[in-house]
């Protein structure tokens, strides 16, 4: 493992792959070294994703994959252990907004739609890869959350009660692998120039929000076996980490 490439030889996963933040991950852990498995639902931003990293010297798996698809979560723990029997990092990314409504108003559709991939797909994901990251000798886990499960704005409740629901599991999760070497992670990235966030801010000029490659440096650090802290929340707009506290 060299300086410039810390996470060689590692396996990474990384959903939402294939546009925003995701991406801006799965480019900058291939860059880092790292073999990237990169799940996503679009085919074509997954082979531009793809074209990326092979141009930044990396490798990467293309897995098309709808998160709501909870037997392809472990048909893809069962893929991973076939050809590489571990996982070093896994970034739980994809998530969804739904609608911006009050909430007696939101379909329950769309509030399902909304707690399959921000919460359900999370625990699909720690059960089918657990024993993979188990193998590792640093495996890391970084869920990507929102500053919204502490505001609770109006309007926003499918999405603010599904990112507090993940992050209650990634703090549970961090607890009981607690004396393993596997280390857990929240991160909110605030607000960044994405998609989803234009979908909820139509009138945000997006040019005044960080692009989402200025996370990486801190994702990659964070995925690294060298880095040591586990169930702890990273807010990138304050680049500040803050202790969960301890389970009782």
């Amino acid at each position: 493992m060299s300086e410039a490439k810390p996470l060689a030889g590692r396996v990474a996963v990384v959903t939402g792959a294939s546009r925003g933040i995701g991406y801006e991950i799965a480019k900058g852990l291939g860059a880092a070294g790292a073999h990237v498995i990169a799940v996503a639902r679009t085919v074509g931003g997954l082979e531009e994703l793809d074209d990326a990293i092979k141009a930044a010297g990396g490798s990467a798996t293309l897995v098309p994959l709808d998160l709501k698809d909870f037997e392809g979560i472990d048909r893809l723990g069962g893929a991973i252990f076939e050809r590489w029997k571990k996982l070093d990092v896994l970034v739980a990314n994809a998530g969804l907004l739904g609608r911006l409504s009050p909430v007696g108003h939101v379909p329950p559709e769309i509030f399902d739609d909304v707690m399959a991939i921000n919460v359900t797909a999370n625990f699909r994901l720690i059960r089918s890869l657990d024993p993979l990251l188990r193998q590792s000798n640093a495996g890391r886990v970084i869920f990507m959350t929102s500053g919204i499960t502490r505001s609770c704005r109006p309007f926003w409740g499918p999405y603010s009660a599904s990112k507090a629901a993940l992050d209650a599991l990634a703090r549970t999760y961090a607890a009981e692998v607690q004396k393993t070497p596997i280390r857990v992670i929240v991160v909110a990235p605030g607000p960044t120039r994405t998609g989803m966030r234009a979908q909820a801010m139509p009138g945000e000029d997006p040019m005044t929000l960080p692009h989402p490659s200025e996370i990486v440096p801190h994702i990659v650090e964070i995925a690294s076996p060298g880095f040591e802290r586990t169930n702890v929340l990273f807010d990138f707009p304050s680049r500040s980490y803050t202790d969960y506290p301890s389970a009782s």
